[in-house]
């Protein structure tokens, strides 16, 4: 990732050397002593209900006979599982001990089921946050997409629609043939256990209880990917097109989020804690759509940047006292923005720029 014109290098480094601003990161300092407490009832409840929504609907999806009413089950399901599945980004910030059994029972119950377990994410989005890797080539979740060909955002698109089959593929074959093949199992480990956007990323082999946990995730997945094919034999195609199909589109769902999530304009410099933050993006109220393709706090994606530790459900507050505290210069005020298309827009118009 390096800029070849002198005049985009040297706006590069303006860019990645914005100085911090001190009464913003004061102010995000105290909102984290204040806001850091996960509150379980809001999890569990939260958690508990958007998966059984969500499940409920795709069951009615496969078992409808009326088109209409089926599609409409469908779209219900897409929206509350892929609400469910967020959570695996707040299970990467919490304390290991602040909510007992939640990183259980939402593999239970949600990622051994969308193939996506805990350990695919764990230890992989906290290097995004780390400060001298956020938007370098050791960044997992990092690419200059605005910098980039105008094909390259239909693709990242284009991509996400195939999840599904990659899954399958991930854990239905390469995790059983991998444990007769030791390459094969290294090569699955450092390329195909991370879920990140980066494809130079190598992630390392897991060790003591983590490796434990993922043992036990990666059969669960497994042991699920295996019974997804074979369930052609005992039920036919359809249940298993349908599950595809609401996976597919919730994946879609959130590449678009992710598309958006940051300006994605670093190519490499390492970059000040309030240069992240101008390059992150927030999505606030008024707007309501959202709540719907940025759940569980993902619109306030920014602020998270600022307040790592804070849980989802205080980002709101914090944001909200953070306009009111701050002057209308803060660097804060820039990092918020209407809506997804705004911002598709204008990554879009940023990889037809001539360089």
């Amino acid at each position: 990732m390096t800029v070849h014109d002198p005049i985009l290098a040297a706006a590069q480094r303006a860019r990645a050397a914005i100085p911090d601003d001190t009464a913003m990161l004061r102010a995000a300092a105290d909102l984290t002593r204040a806001y850091s407490t996960a509150n379980p009832r809001i999890y569990w409840s939260d958690l508990l209900a958007s998966a059984l929504v969500g499940w409920g609907a795709m069951a009615g999806a496969i078992l409808v006979d009326n088109g209409t009413i089926a599609l409409g089950c469908a779209i219900v399901a897409m929206l509350a599982l892929y609400r469910a599945a967020s959570f695996i980004h707040e299970l990467t910030h919490i304390r290991k001990d602040a909510l007992p059994g939640f990183r259980l029972g939402w593999n239970l119950i949600v990622g051994v089921p969308l193939m996506i377990p805990s350990f695919m994410y764990e230890g992989v989005h906290t290097q995004h946050h780390q400060r001298t890797r956020y938007g370098t080539a050791e960044d997992p979740e990092y690419l200059p997409l605005a910098l980039m060909k105008p094909w390259s955002l239909p693709l990242f698109i284009l991509v996400a629609t195939l999840a599904p089959v990659g899954l399958i593929l991930r854990f239905g074959v390469l995790t059983p043939l991998s444990l007769l093949i030791p390459p094969l199992r290294a090569k699955v480990v450092a390329e195909f256990s991370a879920l990140s956007i980066n494809p130079a990323y190598r992630r390392r082999p897991p060790e003591g209880e983590f490796a434990r946990q993922w043992a036990a995730q990666e059969a669960g997945a497994s042991l699920f990917a295996l019974a997804l094919v074979g369930s052609v034999f005992a039920f036919g195609w359809k249940p298993l097109l349908v599950y595809m199909a609401i996976h597919s589109a919730m994946t879609v769902i959130n590449q678009l989020r992710t598309l958006v999530a940051h300006l994605w304009e670093n190519e490499g410099e390492p970059m000040t804690v309030t240069a992240q933050y101008l390059d992150s993006v927030n999505v606030p109220p008024p707007g309501t759509l959202p709540a719907l393709w940025a759940p569980v706090g993902l619109r306030y994606h920014a602020l998270h940047h600022l307040l790592p530790s804070v849980p989802y459900h205080a980002l709101g507050k914090a944001h909200a006292q953070l306009i009111a505290t701050l002057d209308a210069g803060s660097p804060y005020h820039r990092g918020n923005y209407r809506g997804m298309m705004p911002l598709v827009g204008k990554i879009a118009r940023s990889t037809m720029a001539a360089r």
